[in-house]
């Protein structure tokens, strides 16, 4: 079951999220559902279509039931497959 403690050990895709912070400025506030993932890469269903934005200088919300939990992108830039069996 993903928590708050474990969420950056599973698996984040279908989850909702949203961009808080980001070394690229026009990428703040942007909202999606992730689809796809790479080492370095999320890919988010946005209102604008299918769209990718690195993982790294990036916090990243994401909702879980009524709860959001911030992250740091820079904990995930790892393959799903490689965070999974890790330590957060």
């Amino acid at each position: 079951m993903i928590t708050a403690e474990n969420i950056a050990l599973h698996e984040l895709i279908g989850l909702d999220t949203e961009i808080t912070h980001s070394s690229n400025a026009q990428s703040v506030g942007i909202k999606g559902r992730v689809v796809d993932e790479t080492k370095s890469m999320f890919v988010l269903h946005t209102k604008n279509g299918i769209k990718k934005f690195p993982k790294e200088n990036t916090i990243w919300r994401f909702s879980l039931g009524n709860n959001d939990i911030m992250l740091n992108g820079d904990m995930l830039t790892k393959r799903s497959h490689e965070r999974m069996g890790g330590k957060a």
